[in-house]
């Protein structure tokens, strides 16, 4: 998805930069060993990376030395200066991530962070949005990843607290088990979180116990759009009937990021 967000942005001639809160563009998956496509920037594009991964030629000019590091050393930010394939390496925590992005952003250019929603949705601020990325690699059936994105984004959009209505404010995450607590107790009171991340009940669980609870935040986040990528090395699911069914669950319009269609959740 990151990689056709920048494409999408440099066809548009928008200014961006691109950090990670992990590693990107690498050729193939530390964990799996399973090929990734490739990060490809025009110049221009502003990035953050490990210093050990700036390539030898000068396609990257080191602008700043961060005082991050990331799992492979020092981490800088570089301007691309001819086209090319790049890998990102960023830090492990929100907050040097965050640090990372707003320096990147200093000129008013738009920053695509990439990384886990839990954690990146929490540099989130008044400006920024969230696009969900679901695919076939995910889940072993087309309707159990509907499923999973369905509850995903229905937990990133908690509606904020009524401070008109009686509440109960958790300290720390709601949990499964507490939240089942408060269904069994039949609590009626608005159950409410820091933001949506700090909600931890996936899936199912999810969707059965917010039917039941009155889950509500103190921070709202922006989810604008889903990306869904139907195919995987285990299987593969059709295409748009795919984008379909997370376009009418989730009521986002959801791209198919291989086969540049959209789904729009009205036509679904």
């Amino acid at each position: 998805m990151i990689s056709a967000l920048a494409a999408a942005l440099d066809r548009s001639d928008t200014p961006f930069a691109i950090c990670s809160i992990g590693r990107d563009g690498e050729a193939s998956d530390a964990v799996d060993a399973a090929p990734k496509p490739s990060l490809f920037l025009h110049p221009g594009v502003f990035l953050a990376t490990a210093a050990a991964l700036v390539p030898r030629s000068p396609a990257l000019e080191i602008v700043a030395l961060t005082g991050e590091r990331s799992a492979l050393g020092p981490i800088v930010l570089a301007r691309v200066r001819a086209a090319g394939s790049f890998e990102l390496a960023g830090p492990p925590s929100a907050a040097a991530l965050r640090r990372i992005a707003c320096a990147l952003g200093s000129d008013e250019r738009l920053v695509l962070i990439d990384g886990a929603v839990d954690r990146t949705a929490a540099l989130r601020d008044g400006g920024d949005a969230i696009i969900v990325a679901v695919g076939a690699a995910t889940a072993s059936a087309m309707s159990r990843a509907v499923d999973e994105v369905a509850a995903l984004t229905k937990r990133l959009q908690l509606p904020l607290v009524d401070t008109a209505r009686d509440a109960v404010r958790i300290s720390g995450a709601l949990t499964p088990g507490l939240a089942a607590a408060y269904a069994r107790a039949g609590e009626r009171r608005q159950i409410v979180v820091a933001d949506p991340t700090q909600v931890t009940l996936r899936g199912r669980t999810f969707l059965e116990l917010a039917a039941r609870l009155d889950l509500r935040c103190e921070k709202t986040l922006h989810v604008v759009a889903c990306t869904v990528a139907p195919i995987a090395r285990e299987r593969s699911f059709e295409p748009r009937a795919f984008a379909r069914a997370v376009a009418l669950r989730t009521g986002l319009p959801t791209f198919d990021v291989y086969a540049g269609s959209v789904a729009e959740p009205s036509a679904a």
